[in-house]
């Protein structure tokens, strides 16, 4: 294997160096290699050192470049990941040996981190089928966090850098006609250009408002693990500022797109409300740029994973070409137009609104699915409370019921016209609320479903009585009330809610048009990975 650059000699030194148990007093080595670096663990260490290569994206091919990405590495990871970013290392020769640490003529640098189950990494995780929607909601809220305290930056720069991303794609994929298609590889280049100058203008004011950061750069499955019970992101960006700088939905959308990749689009769809739900409005406008995000994060993926290719032989190879393909696929079907649509679930309390909700949402519209808006979540996220504190009373009058459902269709606006399919969930018993949300989507010139939910008292109210960490505040008083209100007629449609949630889904499909077990996730068009 070549280890590539003008310093190969030197690395592989040094990689044999590292590699070898006595190094580190006979204890088991085990080696990990990129197409950018390799990777020591040992014990409770692992030792990081990049590979002296040269690619359009990424430049190491000098000492004092290795050098300073292992600086600049420690310090754009401890954000996130303060306890496995230890220090850079330098590898020095003494009296013709070399020494990991200490004084003498550095030769190399290795980020030195602490180790971690190499078997947590997320990606593993989903292959073991491990991805639980709990583990899903708390990965969204630590990207939540990642990103509201990375430092604000140029949007129109960041703006700019997608087009140069655009032109190294295309040439990427010029360069190597046998991987992908030349026929294929001008009409993606075509499309994605079109969609960033229908974007350009929304991009630079979100860089104007301030949602264009510093983010991680590469939030994949790959580089976050489960680190004490927690979703940690590690192993950001560190080799270039620009590239790791852009939207805070790019960054967003490397992580969707993974998802989707995988066959797991419901749990895409999930991060992507959860992350929804803790953001402001103007992410719902900002969806716009979606499909063209999740275009270029998935070609750069086919691009590096072809990249990588020379390092790899026999089996490897042949799955590693066909992975670069793959994602290639994905940056074109992510731009493929479909069209929007608003459906409304109604219901009285316990009917099961939000699990068929979210059981929906990921049916419905381009990738990841549906926008879902829920009463429930605009209530406390209009008296400023985290999602299960329970509200008073008073937050339940009717002035306040009025300004939540107005809140409610004003999101769905905002997302219907950024070209994302959105599904209201509500309990919209009053004629007023059903006429309002149809005129909603009357006036975007969208399709409109709405459907309601019926459950008999005792269902509801098991429902309710089983509920754990759930933003409703219903109780079973407020179900029994609830009794004396009939709702108005209404050409819903209406849905046996005391079946479960896949006999509902049948239903809903039949309605919305959909054949029986029909998604729109794009992986079970092209069959498993």
């Amino acid at each position: 294997m070549n280890d590539g650059g003008s310093t190969a000699f030197d690395q592989r030194a040094v990689f044999s160096f590292l590699g070898d148990p006595k190094t580190y007093g006979a204890r088991e080595v085990r080696r990990i290699d990129t197409h950018g670096a390799v990777v020591f663990l040992v014990g409770d260490d692992a030792y990081k050192v990049k590979r002296a290569v040269k690619f359009p994206f990424m430049d190491f091919s000098t000492l004092e470049r290795r050098r300073l990405a292992c600086e600049a590495e420690i310090a754009v990871n401890r954000q996130n990941a303060p306890g496995v970013y230890l220090e850079t290392v330098p590898i020095v020769r003494r009296a013709d040996r070399l020494v990991l640490g200490g004084r003498g003529e550095p030769v190399e640098w290795a980020v030195h981190m602490r180790r971690f189950d190499q078997e947590a990494t997320l990606d593993r995780l989903a292959e073991r089928q491990e991805l639980s929607e709990d583990l899903a909601t708390r990965l969204a809220a630590a990207v939540v966090r990642s990103h509201q305290r990375a430092p604000r930056r140029d949007g129109t720069a960041a703006t700019a850098s997608l087009g140069l991303y655009l032109d190294q794609n295309e040439a990427a994929f010029a360069a190597d006609p046998n991987l992908f298609e030349p026929s294929r590889a001008k009409d993606l280049a075509r499309d994605a250009r079109a969609a960033l100058a229908a974007m350009k203008d929304l991009l630079i004011a979100r860089g104007a408002a301030g949602y264009a950061r510093r983010c991680h750069g590469d939030l994949h499955l790959r580089n976050i693990a489960l680190i004490a019970r927690e979703p940690t992101l590690f192993d950001a960006v560190e080799f270039d500022d620009a590239i790791a700088t852009g939207d805070i939905l790019y960054d967003l959308a490397f992580l969707i797109m993974d998802l989707e990749e995988r066959g797991l689009r419901p749990l895409a769809n999930l991060v992507l409300n959860r992350y929804l739900w803790a953001s402001d409005e103007a992410q719902l406008s900002g969806l716009a740029a979606l499909p063209l995000f999740l275009s270029i994060r998935s070609a750069i993926r086919a691009k590096v994973v072809a990249a990588g290719l020379p390092y790899l032989e026999g089996q490897a190879r042949a799955r590693a070409a066909a992975e670069a393909r793959r994602y290639f696929w994905f940056a074109e079907e992510f731009l493929a137009p479909r069209p929007a649509q608003l459906v409304a679930v109604g219901g009285l309390s316990g009917t099961g609104k939000s699990a068929f909700a979210a059981a929906l949402a990921p049916l419905l519209g381009r990738a990841p699915g549906a926008v879902w808006l829920r009463s429930d979540i605009e209530r406390k996220r209009l008296f400023h409370v985290e999602t299960t504190d329970r509200l008073p009373q008073a937050a339940y009058a009717a002035g306040v019921g009025a300004e939540v459902y107005c809140r409610l269709r004003r999101g769905a606006g905002l997302a219907l016209k950024s070209g994302h399919s959105v599904i209201v969930d509500a309990i919209h018993s009053r004629a007023d609320e059903q006429t309002a949300v149809e005129r909603s989507a009357s006036e975007l010139g969208v399709g409109f479903v709405g459907f309601w939910l019926e459950a008999p008292l005792e269902v509801r109210l098991k429902r309710i009585g089983n509920r754990r960490g759930d933003a409703s505040d219903a109780d079973a008083a407020v179900a029994i009330a609830q009794v004396a209100e009939t709702p108005s007629g209404t050409g819903w449609r209406r849905l046996d809610a005391s079946a479960d949630v896949q006999r509902m889904l049948t239903a809903a499909r039949l309605f919305l048009g959909l054949a029986p077990g029909k998604t729109t996730n794009m992986v079970n068009e092209i069959g498993p990975r």
